[in-house]
């Protein structure tokens, strides 16, 4: 049975996966994976279900926290939420102050697990190959297409909160990635830091509500497909979703935003030294990550 330390650490490292939830092209699943509890995390959200719903409306409330595995939840969601509230108002500094060095460092995590992502894929064939380039036009497309501004209604920051949630479930892919490629990145990151200052505390609440429900649906209703899909086609949503991770650079490539533009004009120059340098301990980051899990990895099969 575990005691309090035990949900105290549990705590932690949901606050390491929260941390990589913040980061675009960092995957708390990954996090969750090195740190042990994967299998557990992933077995508590697929608990909630039919009879999880059967047990909470009838009244036997033990019976369905145990069911869920809420103690072990309930832990690492504060954690991870814990860990996003203190990041977020981090994330939104450096975007607006050194808003070429970050997205560069965006840009080398994202390369880098673009890269492992193809690395974990044998057997290929001129129709993998096909399904790789299938992804990059689909990545390009989506991220050119796509306005700089999306839609700030309530309707889509649920929909932005659902789709982002089911990235946790996906190998080598981010929910703060599929922010970033709504479009809803830095909005999100603004309302949290916002909210924990108490700025227009009461609309920024809304949203994050809004953003949590929305989550909280996707994890429930997508998960189930996702895992479905992973199931029955595991290599070609693997080729196809790191061919769409490969596509959407354009989308973080360092000088394709304002921010970005504006500060070569205060500056004179483009910092191009300085983008190698962050794409590289971007890339070395996730590299690191990755090799960590492997290790792990061998080291139960042994």
């Amino acid at each position: 049975m575990r005691r309090l330390k035990d949900y105290l650490l549990i705590a932690v490292k949901g606050a390491c996966m929260g941390a990589a939830d913040v980061i675009p092209g960092v995957s708390g699943g990954t996090i969750a994976f090195i740190m042990g509890i994967y299998d557990e995390f992933v077995s508590s959200i697929a608990s909630v279900n039919t009879e999880a719903m059967r047990l909470l409306f009838s009244g036997k409330f033990r019976e369905f926290w145990k069911h869920i595995n809420g103690n072990f939840l309930i832990s690492l969601i504060l954690g991870i939420g814990l860990s996003v509230v203190a990041l977020a108002g981090l994330m939104q500094m450096l975007l607006s102050e050194f808003p070429i060095q970050t997205w560069a460092f965006f840009f080398g995590l994202i390369v880098a697990s673009s890269i492992f992502i193809l690395r974990g894929i044998s057997g290929w064939k001129m129709r993998e190959g096909l399904f790789l380039v299938l992804g990059m036009v689909l990545g390009v497309v989506i991220c050119t297409l796509s306005p700089t501004q999306t839609p700030e209604g309530l309707w889509f920051i649920f929909l932005s909160g659902a789709i982002a949630i089911c990235a946790m479930i996906l190998p080598g892919i981010s929910g703060s990635f599929i922010l970033l490629i709504l479009g809803k990145y830095q909005y999100i990151m603004s309302c949290i830091s916002d909210l924990v200052a108490g700025v227009d505390f009461g609309r920024n609440l809304l949203i994050m509500c809004v953003f949590l429900i929305g989550a909280a649906v996707g994890i429930l209703g997508f998960s189930k497909f996702l895992h479905w899909l992973l199931a029955r086609w595991n290599k070609e949503t693997l080729i196809v979703l790191a061919g769409f991770i490969i596509g959407s650079l354009v989308k973080v490539w360092p000088w394709s935003n304002v921010e970005a533009m504006e500060q070569v004009a205060r500056t004179g120059g483009y910092q191009a030294g300085w983008a190698v340098l962050f794409a590289l301990i971007g890339f070395s980051l996730v590299t690191g990550i990755e090799m960590a899990g492997k290790a792990l990895q061998n080291k139960n099969k042994a």
